[in-house]
């Protein structure tokens, strides 16, 4: 009976590779993920490099257009969004992706990041733009509402269930028991704490904010994520001050494996360029979700006077994410040297290159720490994302049942091994994916005219609620 188990077990396991590896394979996710930002960025006129500064002052100083509908900031949207994407994909997923991929993986997270906040505006503009009020008066919206309300006929409706399914399961994988499972095994490692211990207590701490739904996640993260970026980005300053001799040659290397793949260096085994390509696309898109249209789904219950304000405040997060994080977390493990351990080391590299510049125990702690406060806000991003898509299914009446699931699993995911979480949630993002990147190119003509109509009205981003309503009445915008 345990031999045929063991079996079952390894043929799911191998079975899930199999599913992942075509999912993120050459010929489907990858190429679409790149055609769909480069696409984008085109018909948008490169609008993630023309307003990131406007964008960047709406979101990060302004914060909220007074006098809007909505049920948080876009301030608290924005940091919502980002406390579900700055998680362990931040330390772990950049190291497995340097690991298996070379440090050229890197570069193909820059590439990823710069043409996917491109797509992280456009979804989330649509998931304003077409946002509904559900039976409790909150704002409800992103790809399971406008795949289906944006694309008419059946394509749409089957585009945004199948998102709407993908995205429930996902929110148990890559937003619940991988990061749950993170916290609890860094800890037990780092300070000997049981994993039982560390579960009553993410327990007792996500039902605490969950029961206040989305405006209590919305200020949770509000004042928790920017001190958890500022922590770890404090600790990267001290470790690449170290290692400041090393830094330039970590840059050529980056570059150069970029284009030419990496030859076997000690007991790591050598990746071409379509293995950089394809680690840094996959591990690009779990940190920072551009193109999931997970981040839409925050997007939508922001309080703001046009989807444009805050698609662009929204497009900000990936740039936070990948250009900001996920450098800081590249560059000192490849300026340390330890990304050529081997992808079983994957797991503690950040950790290693920490521990290495820093004196005692003190790059370890600050990586546990990090990962611990990264999980434990992605879990609550990531439960409102579930939380949404499963309303979408079930009803209003869902909304409940599944906080208390989701609440339920975190025991589980930080009790657990788990072994394949890693394809679970690179397979679960990609399904998430295929129907949202399907649908921001058969809408990007949409996204594309509403946006320059209202840039062309207020390219500094600094009009009045009563100015952008008497350009809504004067544009006879179907959104009011």
């Amino acid at each position: 009976m345990q031999t045929t188990d063991m079996l079952l077990a390894s043929g799911f396991e191998d079975g899930l590779d199999t599913a992942a590896s075509f999912v993120w394979g050459p010929w489907l996710l990858i190429p679409l993920l790149f055609a769909t930002g480069f696409v984008l960025t085109i018909r948008l006129r490169g609008v993630q490099f023309r307003k990131l500064l406007p964008a960047l002052r709406l979101g990060l100083i302004d914060r909220e257009d007074e006098g809007a509908k909505g049920d948080i900031t876009q301030y608290q949207a924005l940091t919502t969004a980002l406390a579900a994407t700055v998680g362990v994909g931040n330390i772990v997923g950049v190291a497995t992706a340097i690991s298996i991929g070379g440090p050229g993986a890197l570069f193909w997270m820059w590439i990823t990041g710069l043409l996917g906040m491109a797509s992280k505006y456009s979804e989330a503009f649509l998931g304003v733009r077409f946002r509904v009020t559900d039976g409790k008066g909150n704002m409800s919206g992103g790809p399971q509402r406008y795949l289906e309300r944006g694309i008419k006929g059946p394509v749409g409706k089957f585009l945004a269930w199948f998102f709407a399914i993908a995205a429930v399961v996902a929110s148990f994988g890559i937003g619940n028991m991988t990061q749950a499972n993170a916290v609890s095994e860094n800890l037990e490692n780092s300070f000997g704490i049981d994993p039982t211990i560390t579960a009553i207590v993410l327990f007792i701490l996500i039902g605490a904010v969950l029961l206040g739904g989305i405006k209590a996640i919305g200020q949770v993260t509000a004042g928790f994520v920017p001190l958890m970026i500022a922590v770890y980005i404090i600790g990267g300053l001290a470790v690449l001050t170290v290692n400041a001799a090393a830094i330039p040659e970590a840059i050529g290397l980056i570059f150069t494996d970029a284009f030419s793949g990496t030859a076997a260096v000690g007991g790591f085994v050598g990746s071409g360029i379509l293995l950089a390509l394809q680690m840094g696309a996959a591990r690009g898109i779990f940190s920072n979700e551009s193109g999931m249209g997970s981040a839409a789904i925050a997007a939508a219950a922001a309080k703001t006077t046009h989807p444009v304000r805050q698609g662009l405040v929204s497009m900000t997060q990936t740039f936070i994410d990948t250009i900001v994080v996920v450098s800081f977390t590249g560059l000192v493990i490849i300026s340390s040297g330890v990304w050529d351990q081997g992808e079983d080391r994957a797991g503690t590299m950040t950790s290693d290159a920490f521990a290495e510049a820093l004196p005692g125990h003190w790059g370890g702690y600050i990586v546990t720490i990090s990962i611990v406060f990264f999980a434990f806000s992605t879990i609550l991003g990531w439960s409102y994302y579930g939380e949404r898509s499963a309303q979408r299914i079930f009803g209003d009446y869902a909304t409940v049942p599944y906080r208390i699931i989701f609440t339920c699993v975190v025991v589980i995911g930080a009790t657990m091994e788990l072994n394949v979480a890693w394809t679970f949630s690179d397979l679960a993002n990609g399904l998430m994916a295929l129907p949202n990147l399907i649908g921001l190119l058969i809408l990007s003509g949409l996204i594309a005219r509403e946006t320059k109509a209202y840039l062309d009205f207020d390219p500094k981003l600094k009009a009045s609620t009563a100015e952008v309503e008497d350009f809504l009445v004067e544009q006879k915008s179907p959104w009011r």
